[in-house]
């Protein structure tokens, strides 16, 4: 009995501190029903795109979501014109090689205006900055003229030279620089390494996420390229996909079915990008967070 009185008491005590259950306040409702529905949002121009692209030519402007009759005839048409394959190998190698220009030359500007002291670094950072305030508009005959002299017209360098190298992404890179402590940099500099293998082996594998988002603003950028490429371009095997899948039309009619199908196609090199780099920046966040 007096063990049985134990249990008993033992229980009612710890029953009585049991915490209680968690309700959510009627903020967090709001909370999520606001990221609900901003996420619906977000969804539906990628899901009405891909209705569009089921759907018959009289169906186009018939809003409803789900087609009548859907369809793959759009999809068989685009994959069957020959021009579509050469639009997504120029986009691939112009958005992987300008990515890669970027990654290397913004890395190494900014790890030079971070770490090395000497005179006229904030000037030439301040330069650099200032170029963020041209708007692209006005750039275009420059580039253009530019293009015209050294016979780059209708060729992919003519397409990706301008954006070989960014202000943003040296910025960018400079800012995560500045978290690699200076420490670092002298212990490698003790150990006989040069600058080039310091900024390879140390400095670049500490900015990884700042590396991965570099990567995929500029894919993202170069692969949606339109004004640029439009104007540069003659003929159509030199297009890239922006450019080619506005064709699908004339003055008469657009052939939105066609163009939201070639669309749906090339998103998916997009989502390919960023599955492969979101680890980084989601690491990037939550050691910026730690950080903090």
């Amino acid at each position: 009995m007096p063990q049985a009185d134990a249990i008993r008491a033992t229980s009612q005590t710890l029953l009585g501190h049991a915490a209680p259950p968690r309700r959510a306040n009627m903020g967090q409702v709001l909370r999520w029903l606001a990221l609900f529905a901003g996420g619906i949002l977000m969804v539906m121009p990628i899901a009405y795109m891909i209705s569009t692209s089921l759907k018959w030519p009289h169906e186009v402007y018939n809003l409803r979501l789900i087609p009548e009759e859907p369809t793959l005839e759009n999809y068989t048409y685009v994959l069957a014109d020959g021009r579509f394959y050469w639009w997504f190998l120029n986009s691939i190698l112009i958005a992987s090689l300008t990515t890669m220009s970027n990654v290397l030359f913004d890395s190494l500007v900014g790890y030079t205006l971070c770490k090395f002291r000497f005179p006229g670094r904030y000037i030439v950072f301040i330069a650099i900055l200032s170029t963020l305030m041209i708007p692209t508009e006005m750039l275009v005959i420059p580039w253009y003229l530019m293009s015209q002299q050294f016979g780059w017209l209708d060729t992919r360098w003519g397409i990706m030279f301008p954006g070989l190298m960014t202000a943003f992404g040296t910025f960018l890179m400079k800012q995560f620089f500045e978290t690699v402590p200076d420490d670092f940099i002298e212990a490698a500099r003790i150990d006989g390494l040069n600058e080039l293998q310091i900024w390879w082996i140390v400095a670049l594998p500490l900015v990884r996420p700042a590396l991965a988002a570099l990567a995929i603003f500029v894919f993202l950028g170069n692969w949606t390229a339109f004004i640029w490429p439009l104007i540069v371009t003659n003929s159509p095997a030199m297009y890239t996909l922006p450019v080619g899948l506005s064709s699908f039309g004339d003055e008469a009619d657009v052939a939105w079915e066609l163009i939201m199908t070639g669309a749906a196609i090339s998103t998916l090199p997009t989502l390919v990008v960023f599955l492969v780099f979101q680890r980084y920046i989601i690491k990037g966040v939550v050691m910026a967070g730690l950080k903090g």
